[in-house]
């Protein structure tokens, strides 16, 4: 066998293996690669941002929820009844499509009580696990829906009829049909009144299988072997039709999304594979082989992986089979992640019809081989497979062989199907990688929209829900994929569980655990200037010049659509010139002297960078006292000299145009508000010198005319103070950066410095004198409070010796009079000190070791010598009594005995 290494994911045809290691060192080996993969991904990997994001307050959505009545998860839209049914625990509703707030009917599917009692019996919760949860809602005909729910571990199924909306009251077993459990992923589809599904067949979920319930035909299954299914788990399952004037006789197929535990290959763990299998409509099963089971299930690998870093998402999240005139038009989208979370990466591919019916048609087949008598794995099949071909539906071309049924193929070929469900080769995506990445997104759900712009061409929008509650919109082009913008859906920070797209209404709809939200395609409404409108790059918005504003080409006549502008490329030079702004339109603003000001500026594109000009002079992070944020620019501390026009720039890059695109988004003249007199006066006449100077207007950059636009109110707000800047909501993306500072480069407006007066303003001399003298003063005040505190710890004898001499110096001897204990002891120790001097003298040998200890004595500076006349000093207190006969505690013979200390080396 040939050994690969993890590098190798996903090349050469899209072989995933992993390393062939020994027990020993398998795991520290793949760890190893893998750890260094997962960083290098981290580090380098894309991040795409949207354009636009909306704060749910921001936005008209509608809602439906009723209180006590949870996990609105289970979504079917009717267009020919213009309703929307959903399926929540215990109850089930009928909408209004065009305004989901709006309720038509509901009906109630309880669990009675005694299976209620038997679920808790069984160690389930009787409030999360027992309940009722509606997980299947399928159309049977224009009377009735046929549903389905977990009924406290015991699935049951009835239908619904919808003249009345009431039950039929005949429950059907829902085993094989429904999860038992309600965190149990599986799916359904009903295809011609047979119900297909894929989901676990018993209590606990060990038996998972792929089978289709029918009224006119028995029940048909898969296998239980792992090498049919090793724990799936199912996300979508659709039909695809073959043509009715196909000359070859093709059956339809229906197409089964999941990822499982791989069987194929060697790993530390559980190595988890999407998959995409198929089964055909018109299967019956087998004569004497594979009786009662399919003998058209065949299934592939599904790649999606980013080549140059050999980066491998293996978890699929969700199907979108956005289906054409011709099936192999038709294309799939799927949402993937990787199994290890920790990369915080979400990706998108896209794939051909035509592709995978090529892989199941042609593809090789794998097969069991036993490698060192120990481990298991699947190898290619390198033999001859049997006629006709094994997992193939029935044709013309078998017909004339006289095989019109399953029940007709012969034993070989149901053997092989039955050894050998598993393709070689994969399905690769379209353009062999992700058409989205995202990073630090999980997104949970999909659905696809074609959309034909005022260009002719036709353009997929994907619509991707994210287990934050936020659904994003992106637009696919040749190249790229653009994130036109982003929407918080939910109020709180919960998964999207379910996504249908109305074409009809132009609407999305949403389910999750706390209710239902509608939310429009587009919100052309909210771009309110032309640039913002062709910048956003979405097919569904253009600007109209007339009524000038951004309206939605679905809604517009056809007389409206030859003047609309659009370019999806993003070229703002397509919009008409607007009118110039003069600098007596700006904001005026009167600041205090040495308080701070705020100039408000919000960008709404997270694509564009915002610049500050003061005075025609370009502002970056060295300016004096300068903050330039997200939301605006502060002033700390203005001064004269921050008086003068400022104007706030946004600058967005087009790639698709090649350009950059300025436009001025709030301007505001900034005074100083001095009290009256002499010094007010002279500053309002250099005011006035300094405005008429500076009137002129910046031409923008980037479109070959003037961006100055009429400044409203609802351009820009200002304020004098500093207030709370607006919160940006943490489920929605952040922007590209967060403190935007640019330096001026030559994509910006130019830079004209107006030169100023050499003379110094009077009202800047009054300013500073007054600022000299308050530091002064504060400087004297502190160095007062300084000496104050020193005299007071000096006085007190908190302080060392030095300060204690200082305080004797200039007290003299009478503050020690109510100490005699003190100069008692200094007398003692004076005396002693001599003596000692004059026996080092006359015996040094004799008395060497007591003459040390002695010397040790008096130099020790330890806290046993300072409690006689410091702080710490235990007082001595006199009752009547002679002071000298009084027993005192610490009290010294300084005459007759040396001085002893706590910490005095031990004589013996």
């Amino acid at each position: 066998m040939n050994q690969y290494s993890l590098a190798d994911a996903m090349t050469d045809k899209g072989n995933f293996t992993v390393p062939k290691l020994s027990e020993s060192n398998m795991g520290f080996g793949v760890l190893g690669v893998f750890l260094g993969l997962l960083l290098e991904v981290s580090t380098h990997g894309p991040h795409s941002v949207p354009r636009t994001s909306w704060k749910r307050q921001d936005l008209d959505l509608m809602e439906f929820s009723e209180p006590g009545i949870f996990n609105y998860s289970t979504l079917l839209l009717s267009e020919e009844r213009g309703a929307l049914y959903v399926g929540a625990r215990d109850a089930i509703f009928e909408l209004n499509k065009r305004n989901v707030t709006v309720r038509n009917q509901k009906v109630q599917w309880k669990v009675a009580e005694h299976p209620m009692e038997m679920c808790t019996r069984k160690g389930k919760s009787r409030e999360r696990d027992c309940p009722n949860y509606i997980r299947v809602l399928q159309i049977v005909d224009d009377k009735r829906l046929y549903i389905c729910g977990t009924h406290a571990f015991q699935p049951q199924c009835d239908y619904l009829n919808l003249a009345d909306f009431s039950m039929e009251g005949r429950p059907e077993d829902g085993r094989g049909k429904c999860s038992f459990d309600p965190s149990q992923s599986f799916t359904t589809v009903m295809v011609d009144g047979d119900l297909y599904s894929g989901t676990a067949y018993n209590f606990l979920g060990s038996e998972p299988i792929i089978s289709r319930y029918s009224p006119s035909h028995s029940l048909l299954r898969t296998e239980y072997s792992t090498s049919w299914l090793n724990e799936p788990s199912f996300v979508f399952a659709d039909v695809i039709r073959a043509e009715k004037h196909r000359g070859d006789g093709e059956d339809d197929k229906v197409y089964y999304f999941f990822t499982e535990v791989s069987v194929e290959y060697e790993f530390f763990g559980k190595l988890l594979i999407p998959r995409v299998a198929r089964v055909c409509k018109g299967d019956l099963g087998g004569e004497r082989t594979l009786q009662k089971k399919w003998t058209s299930f065949l299934k592939a690998k599904l790649v999606c992986s980013m080549p140059e870093l050999n980066f491998v998402f293996n978890v699929v999240h969700d199907v979108f089979i956005l289906k054409g005139r011709d099936w192999r038009d038709t294309v799939f989208y799927g949402v993937f992640t990787s199994q290890w979370g920790n990369v915080g990466l979400s990706a998108v591919c896209a794939y051909n019809m035509a592709a995978v019916e090529e892989v199941f048609s042609k593809g090789k087949y794998m097969q069991k081989a036993t490698v060192e008598q120990s481990h298991t794995k699947w190898v290619r099949y390198n033999g001859i497979p049997p006629s006709p071909r094994p997992g193939a539906c029935i044709s013309n071309q078998l017909r004339q062989k006289n095989i019109s049924s399953s029940l007709h193929l012969p034993d070989k070929t149901l053997q092989f199907v039955r050894d050998h469900p598993l393709l070689e080769d994969p399905v690769l995506p379209i353009g062999n990688g992700p058409r989205l990445i995202t990073k630090d997104i999980n997104y949970t759900q999909i659905v696809v929209e074609r959309v034909r712009a005022l260009d002719g061409n036709i353009y997929d929008v994907i619509f991707t829900g994210t287990d934050k509650g936020v659904l994003h919109k992106s637009v696919v082009f040749e190249e790229d994929v653009h994130i036109v913008e982003e929407i918080q859906l939910l109020k709180n920070s919960e998964p999207i569980k379910n996504l249908l797209l109305s074409s009809e209404t132009q609407s999305v709809y949403a389910g999750s655990d706390s209710g239902v939200i509608q939310s429009p395609t587009a919100f052309c409404g909210k771009y309110s200037t032309c640039d913002d409108c062709v910048l956003a790059r979405d097919p569904y918005c253009a600007w109209d010049p007339n009524t000038a504003a951004c309206v939605c080409i679905i809604d517009a006549p056809k007389e409206q659509l030859r003047r609309l502008v659009q370019s999806l490329s993003g070229d703002a030079n397509k919009c008409p010139p607007v009118s110039s702004v003069s600098f007596k339109d700006y904001q005026k603003v009167l600041v205090k002297p040495g308080s701070s000001a705020e100039l408000p500026c919000v960008v709404k594109s997270n694509l564009a960078h915002v610049m500050w000009k003061s005075n025609n002079t370009l502002l970056d992070e060295a300016s004096r006292f300068h903050f330039i944020g997200e939301n605006g620019l502060l002033i700390y501390s203005v001064a004269p000299e921050d008086q003068g026009d400022y104007q706030c720039w946004s600058v967005e890059w087009a790639p698709a145009a090649g350009k950059n695109f300025s436009r001025l988004l709030a301007g505001y003249t900034l005074k100083l508000d001095l009290p009256p007199g002499p010094l007010a006066r002279t500053n309002r006449v250099a005011t006035t010198v300094h405005n008429q100077e500076t009137s002129s207007v910046l031409p923008a950059e980037g479109n070959g005319k003037t961006e100055r636009q009429p400044l409203t109110s609802a351009s820009f707000t200002s304020t004098v103070l500093l207030t709370t800047p607006p919160q940006t909501d943490p489920s929605l993306t952040p922007p590209s950066s967060g403190t935007v500072r640019l330096q001026p480069s030559r994509n910006h407006p130019p830079n004209a410095v107006i030169p100023r007066p050499d003379s110094q303003d009077p009202a800047a001399e009054y300013l500073q004198h007054n600022n000299s003298v308050a530091l002064l003063f504060l400087f004297l005040l502190f160095f007062l409070l300084f000496l104050a505190a020193m005299v007071y710890n000096c006085y007190m004898q908190y302080l060392p010796a030095p300060c204690l001499r200082l305080r004797a110096t200039l007290l003299g001897s009478n503050k020690c009079t109510h100490q005699p204990e003190y100069r008692a002891c200094e007398a003692g120790l004076m005396e002693a000190s001599a003596a000692d001097k004059i026996n080092m003298t006359e015996q040094p040998a004799q008395n060497g070791s007591q003459t040390t200890k002695n010397l040790q004595a008096l130099r020790d500076t330890g806290y046993e010598t300072e409690p006689e006349c410091g702080n710490g000093r235990l007082p001595s207190h006199n009752f009547g009594g002679d002071s000298s006969s009084q027993e005192k505690p610490f009290d010294v013979d300084c005459d007759s005995q040396s001085i002893q200390f706590a910490d005095a080396d031990d004589a013996y």
